[in-house]
């Protein structure tokens, strides 16, 4: 199993959050975390392409709002939510609603 980066929240930015935030595919991910909490990438993938949905992962990833950890064949994907809400307050209340926690 590989090991994933995953920034320390002092490295998040902004542009990079919303650019993460700005595809269909990865607003969807990042709205399913947020309303059902932790899940494997295969309950995520929406029947895409496993390529395509690394891509979106690794997007996820970077921007810091995602966290993804192994465990056994799986990977785990949980939102960074109290990390970004410490940085940039309300952020994800304003995309998400208030309602998606």
């Amino acid at each position: 199993m590989s090991r994933f980066h995953h920034p320390p929240p002092e490295a998040f930015e902004l542009t990079r959050i919303l650019h993460a935030l700005s595809d269909p595919v990865r607003l969807e991910v990042v709205r399913s975390l947020a309303k059902h909490g932790e899940q494997t990438c295969a309950a995520l993938d929406g029947d895409r392409p496993k390529s395509t949905m690394s891509h979106h992962f690794r997007v996820l990833r970077d921007s810091g709002l995602v966290e993804t950890r192994g465990e056994g064949t799986s990977h785990i994907n949980r939102l960074r939510r109290l990390d970004v809400e410490r940085l940039f307050p309300g952020l994800l209340d304003a995309i998400l609603g208030p309602t998606e926690r």
